[in-house]
């Protein structure tokens, strides 16, 4: 890693707040491009036919219009800093132009859907089960996101509350709703999980504690056991994830009539425009069920 790229990322750090896993994929993308253009001279020496060039390239090599997007996105942000530190007199990635990328709509899950995942994650073994459900329970009734809901300290359902105070994105804080049957799932999973704790043995700070390097329970087990419940509940696990159960609660809550901003502050969203894509999926879901359902709709 070149001074120039290591003093970007630490103004990004320290100036921005930017968050360890940002900072690691500006790290990844500015060394992409440092590597491609080291035959002329690397970020700080690159004309702007290379760096187009480079850009072209990133498509050719497979990248989805996303990962291309932010590696255009991370290279512009650096030229500015460079700019401003007096580094280079020019941009060379001012004419890159952003990859067109449609859209897709978020994967989701019928209520019936839902359902039939609980009772196949009730029917694993006694312990086990009990997480899962929980698990998808809490991720369902809360929106929470998966990172938020694996790094819940125990004692934040200790007490048996109504909302969790979440800390996501960028350090912000939010409530998150807690339903009658997530509570019940949470008591039970702490009833067993205290009971299947040794004697003498201190108990861990996480909620679902597992002896891997992070202390608790991660994104891809938890994945690799909604895979196993989906099978049992005949949903083809490719549709089910752990940010699926998000989308689900936010496309239900749509369904339902609450407010698009109601649902943006219970996602955690920044911008609302992220949470539109949402009213697709529910104004999708609502013309299939008049189509279904209503008598001039249906073919005579």
């Amino acid at each position: 890693m070149t001074p120039q790229i290591e003093a970007f990322l630490e103004m990004m750090a320290v100036e921005r707040d930017a968050s360890p896993h940002t900072l690691a994929a500006y790290g990844r993308d500015l060394a992409d491009a440092q590597t491609w253009l080291n035959d002329v001279g690397g970020l700080m020496s690159a004309p702007q036919e290379a760096l187009e060039a480079w850009f072209a390239d990133l498509s050719r090599r497979g990248l989805s219009a996303a990962t291309a997007a932010r590696r255009r996105a991370s290279v512009r942000q650096f030229y500015r800093f460079a700019l401003g530190e007096g580094w280079r007199a020019d941009d060379p990635s001012r004419r890159l132009d952003a990859p067109k990328q449609g859209r897709s709509l978020p994967k989701t899950l019928s209520r019936d859907e839902i359902e039939a995942l609980l009772t196949a994650a009730g029917a694993a073994d006694s312990t086990a089960g009990l997480r899962l459900i929980v698990l998808v329970e809490m991720a369902y009734a809360s929106g929470l996101r998966v990172s938020e809901l694996l790094a819940l300290k125990v004692e934040a359902v200790r007490r048996d509350p109504a909302y969790l105070i979440v800390r996501g994105k960028g350090g912000k804080e939010r409530l998150a709703p807690l339903n009658m049957p997530a509570r019940e799932a949470i008591k039970a999973w702490l009833n067993a999980r205290d009971a299947a704790r040794k004697p003498n043995t201190p108990d861990s700070a996480w909620l679902f504690p597992s002896h891997g390097k992070s202390g608790h329970l991660t994104p891809r087990r938890f994945a690799q056991l909604l895979d196993q419940a989906a099978i049992t509940a005949g949903i083809a696990p490719a549709r089910v994830s752990p940010h699926v159960l998000r989308h689900a609660f936010a496309t239900h809550l749509l369904e339902g009539g609450a407010d698009l901003r109601v649902v943006q502050t219970l996602l955690g969203h920044a911008d609302i425009s992220t949470t539109q894509i949402y009213t697709h999926v529910a104004v999708d879901r609502l013309s299939q069920v008049v189509h279904a359902n209503h008598p001039l709709a249906k073919d005579d």
